[in-house]
């Protein structure tokens, strides 16, 4: 089982002066998820290196088991600090590719070629796509095989305009997950703001917020298990 995984390398809040990036728990807690399951493992974004980490991810109200683990796992922080180039990346070999979400992807992976070219192969091989909070911004521009965008009549998730609001930055990204998903045909659910919430529809997998992220991928592992069977 082998699972690619795509960070953002955007660290900028719009124009705020405030630095963003990608959402920690988010990040750590599908990666023990992938990791105990016994998956391999590759990261990659658009930059390679180290993704820049949203600094509000690592305040104390946001820490979880997953996130305490990687802080205490050397291995794993080398990992991220070498992603690969997004650009240099062949959907060849993997069996699934998942996104973790923070308001950076709503930036760079909403509008970067080579995450398009990757979510339309993995999809067009119906192998797993996954993504959770505001990485289902990635779906802005991908189309299925039949020209429409790549989740017109599926039922997907993704961070709300309730949630986006009440962290007071509805102004300041440049388009909401939830209006987004709704105008490209996506059959939108939500849950209550701020608890675990996942749509699976096919092969497609999306979490709604960061306490969806251990969910949204059990759920993946769930579908490759499925395939395995």
């Amino acid at each position: 089982m082998k699972i690619l995984i795509v960070l953002t390398s955007h660290d900028k809040l719009g124009d705020t002066g405030k630095k963003t990036g990608f959402w920690l728990e988010e990040f750590a807690a599908p990666y023990y998820v992938f990791k105990d399951a016994g998956a391999d493992i590759t990261l990659a974004s658009p930059k390679g290196g180290q993704p820049p980490l949203d600094p509000k991810s690592e305040a104390s109200d946001a820490l979880t088991e997953a996130t305490k683990r990687f802080n205490d796992d050397q291995e794993a922080q080398g990992e991220l600090a070498n992603t690969s180039v997004l650009s240099s990346v062949s959907a060849d070999g993997y069996d699934a590719i998942f996104f973790p979400g923070g308001h950076g992807p709503l930036w760079d992976l909403a509008e970067d070629t080579d995450s398009i070219r990757l979510i339309e192969t993995f999809a067009a091989s119906d192998r797993p796509v996954g993504a959770v909070c505001h990485a289902p911004a990635v779906f802005k521009h991908p189309k299925g095989a039949d020209g429409q965008p790549l989740v017109w009549g599926k039922n997907v998730t993704g961070f709300t305009n309730t949630e986006e609001d009440a962290v007071g930055l509805t102004d300041v990204v440049p388009f909401l997950v939830e209006d987004m998903l709704k105008a490209n045909g996506g059959n939108y659910h939500k849950g209550a703001d701020w608890a675990s919430f996942v749509v699976t529809d096919g092969k497609l997998v999306t979490g709604q917020n960061p306490a969806s992220s251990e969910e949204a991928a059990h759920k993946l592992v769930e579908l490759l298990q499925t395939v395995d069977a």
